[in-house]
């Protein structure tokens, strides 16, 4: 197994967007967030602890979920020696897309506007970061 982190993919262009406006959630965001309130309807059928303690709780599950994609570095970088290569790029991946998925989940058990706040959230973090829409590549 390779050590070395796969080559990171060269930014395409951004389409350009009034960051103000949030995108529409239809397509592939709709069915995101549909796949996420399914997600949250089978945890909650499944949950031990309601009202504020499970909110509490699943918000946490992201400190365990991060701690799996730090393992799966480590793994794949063979950061210890007693194990080695444990763990490949793909798990690493893998690892980050649970965070993401976990905390979609939390967001949405914390809020039903859930794909607006993300939206919105999204959309000022980008006009912090990239400036106007005008100042983004085409």
């Amino acid at each position: 197994m390779s050590t070395e982190p796969p080559p990171r993919p060269q930014p395409g262009p951004a389409p350009r967007r009034d960051p103000a406006s949030p995108p529409s959630h239809t397509g592939e965001a709709a069915e995101l967030w549909a796949t996420v309130d399914a997600l949250r309807a089978w945890l909650d059928a499944g949950r031990v602890h309601d009202g504020l303690d499970g909110l509490l709780l699943r918000v946490l599950k992201l400190s365990e979920e991060v701690g799996e994609v730090a393992e799966a570095v480590i793994g794949a970088t063979g950061q210890n020696p007693r194990k080695g290569v444990t763990h490949t790029w793909d798990d690493v991946q893998g690892e980050l897309c649970d965070v993401i998925i976990t905390a979609l989940v939390a967001l949405r058990t914390l809020t039903p506007e859930a794909p607006a706040v993300f939206a919105a959230h999204l959309a000022r973090v980008a006009e912090r970061s990239l400036g106007g829409a005008g100042d983004r590549p085409a």
